[in-house]
Order: C-alpha cells, then structure tokens, then sequence
C-alpha cells in the first residue's frame, strides 16, 4: 500500500495551523515543527535547546527563491545541487523579512529563528516535505522547527527513537519508518551561500562537495568523521574546542 502523502500532509499541516506542533518525517530524519509561537517554544523547551540555536524553515525552492537573498551565482548552486542533482540542502542566506511568511511570524519566534540576518531552510528533503512546503506556500502559513530529537542526542530516523520527552508534547505524529538518508547518521547539511561557509557536515556531504568542485570550482573543507563531530555542526565543535582552551 502506497503512503497517503496528500492526506497525511493534510492532516499535518492542519494540526500545526491550529497552533499544534507535529513530527514528521523528512528524507534526512524525522522533524519537529510549528507555526506558532506557543508551539515552536513548547518544541524549544521539550528539546533542552541553549540559546545560540536556531529554528530552521521548513521550504522548497520556490520559498527559498522568495525568502532568501542571493545573488545569481549563490541561487544557481542552490538549484544545481537540489534540483540538477536531486540532493537535501540545508541553505543559509539573508532573507527578506517583509515575505509573507516571515510576517506571520510572531517577533521572538523570528528573533529564535534567524542569525546576524540570516535563516536556515532545509530544501529538497522528500516528497512528504514538499507537500507539506507546498501548503506552506497555498495557505501563507509558515513552517519551522528542528530535528526530533534532544538536543545533543544526534538525529532520529525512525519514530521509536525519539525520546518520549518530544513524543509527550507533539500534539501529531507521522510515521514513515526508516528514513532515506539514514546511513549518514546526521541531518541535512547547512551551507552558509553568502560565505560558503560550511555550519554543519551532514547528509551527501561528500555528493554536495563533488557538485560545488566540478561545477563551481568550490572546495569544500574535508568531513572532519563522525567520532571527531558527532553532529557535523562545525561552529559547535569550533565552540566547544574554545569553551574547553
């Protein structure tokens, strides 16, 4: 039996219009979202999360192209590598704050979910995400949240992970079994386009990292491995290497 996107989306999404927050399944693991104030900050406390972290938005290319700033160069990569080579991507860019959706955001939920001007979307990670983005952008009802997990615990990929602190306060959880890129043990990868800076190493990281050489003669630092940062996320390995000196 096929999987009910459609319906399931539905139901999903109608959920988190309401004020809910939801669990859903994504190609890089398994998701933790809302629209509203009370629920991403229900989200933010359930996970343990300091106060240097960031929501991430949950869009497809068409958000990414009216949310995000970038120039010519910076949004042919973006398309490049999630549509030319059908790759998750985590994109980091300066985003217009007069959007729609970016309005409809309440001011401290905006303030935990943007950086020096910046916002983090995950693009491209799955047909369930792109019906989900795709009633984001019909019904003008932004989407954000992070990885269902506790923070440091690294990112579940199946549902009976995730520890029962988050499945007690999700009002909606969807269910899709082992997720895609599950063998890479982390979530997507987050590139910074305005600097190239990579925040964190995850998903076809080495995939990513041949598309940006061959195509744009961009290198990217190596894969550090899993046993030196766990979570990939590079800024916290950089602060935790200061924290400790």
């Amino acid at each position: 039996m096929q999987p009910d996107i459609a319906g399931d989306a539905r139901r999903a999404f109608d959920v988190i219009k309401a004020g809910g927050a939801c669990i859903f399944p994504v190609d890089v693991g398994y998701t933790f979202v809302g629209g509203s104030h009370e629920a991403l900050l229900r989200i933010f406390r359930a996970k343990g999360r300091g106060t240097h972290k960031r929501n991430a938005m949950v869009g497809d290319l068409a958000i990414h192209d009216e949310v995000h700033r970038l120039d010519a160069r910076g949004r042919e990569m973006v398309r490049t590598i999630t549509v030319g080579y059908d790759l998750p991507l985590g994109v980091i860019a300066p985003f217009r704050a007069d959007h729609p959706l970016i309005r409809r955001l309440h001011p401290e939920s905006l303030a935990g979910s943007t950086d020096g001007g910046t916002l983090a979307m995950l693009v491209n990670a799955g047909p369930f995400h792109a019906e989900m983005c795709r009633l984001s952008r019909a019904e003008v009802h932004p989407l954000f949240g992070s990885s269902a997990n506790l923070t440091g615990s690294g990112t579940k990929f199946r549902v009976q992970d995730i520890q029962p602190e988050l499945i007690a306060v999700a009002d909606h959880i969807v269910d899709y079994g082992l997720r895609k890129y599950h063998l890479y043990r982390r979530s997507a990868t987050l590139i910074d386009f305005t600097t190239m800076e990579v925040i964190r190493v995850g998903a076809c990281y080495e995939l990513i990292q041949d598309v940006l050489r061959r195509h744009y003669g961009v290198e990217l630092p190596p894969d550090p491995g899993l046993d030196r940062v766990p979570s990939g996320h590079l800024r916290e390995a950089q602060r935790h290497r200061t924290d400790l000196a």
